[in-house]
């Protein structure tokens, strides 16, 4: 089945209600065992989007690496943000993302006025001006964008870290549990990229021990260290 095209429809909603400048943001690495969660903030205004673009899931590795630099030199302006392995524990998921996904709005050269987040949930918050939209890395041109600049971004940082451990085959896998992946940490243990308070670590007798459990932050101090204070 063909896949249909992202639009600006919603951007065009956000800037009829007054928005000037419009980021939409995507996610790669939530579901990772190893490496870190990063976060893609494009800006791309109202143009017409590079021959291909959808959701970086629908494109072959060839395709969306093809198309990254494309993109780079295409969208108005896009940044990158990054939540380490060791964040992702201490903070959680939710946290991590968020703190992943204001390093790379703060990184651009114009504050968004609104931001379109991928998906039902909005774990990005006040103060941000946020329209979460289901799928919206297909339907939506600027996450679309992020979704793919976020992608082959981290793909190609899991490759570099992977030259320290070859038996993880993180250019192949991206710290995703693929049966190499799986079969590297049963004989040789979690590796300084991985996330130790993650549950695949209860189905490995010899390093369960090394799991570690989140102490909860109070919510002021996720905020202080979501905004870099």
């Amino acid at each position: 089945m063909p896949v249909t095209p992202p639009t600006h429809s919603v951007e065009r909603s956000l800037r009829r209600a007054g928005a000037a400048v419009v980021a939409g943001v995507d996610e790669v690495g939530r579901g990772a065992w190893a490496g870190p969660v990063t976060v893609c903030a494009a800006v791309t205004g109202l143009r017409r989007p590079p021959e291909g673009l959808t959701d970086s899931k629908l494109l072959t590795v060839r395709r969306r690496t093809a198309l990254a630099p494309v993109l780079a030199d295409w969208v108005t302006a896009y940044a990158l943000g990054h939540a380490s392995p060791q964040e992702c524990d201490d903070l959680g998921m939710t946290a991590a993302l968020r703190l992943a996904a204001v390093r790379a709005l703060e990184a651009l050269p114009e504050r968004p006025d609104a931001v379109i987040l991928d998906g039902k949930h909005d774990y990005l918050g006040g103060p941000w001006t946020v329209r979460t939209v289901i799928k919206g890395d297909q339907s939506c041109v600027s996450v679309a964008a992020a979704s793919v600049l976020a992608k082959v971004q981290r793909d190609g940082r899991m490759a570099e870290l992977g030259e320290d451990c070859p038996a993880f085959r993180f250019a192949d896998n991206a710290g995703y549990p693929s049966p190499v992946h799986r079969a590297a940490l049963a004989e040789f243990g979690p590796t300084g990229h991985h996330r130790l308070s993650w549950s695949y670590l209860e189905d490995l007798p010899a390093w369960k021990h090394l799991r570690t459990s989140r102490v909860p932050l109070e919510a002021e101090g996720i905020e202080q260290l979501s905004l870099g204070f």
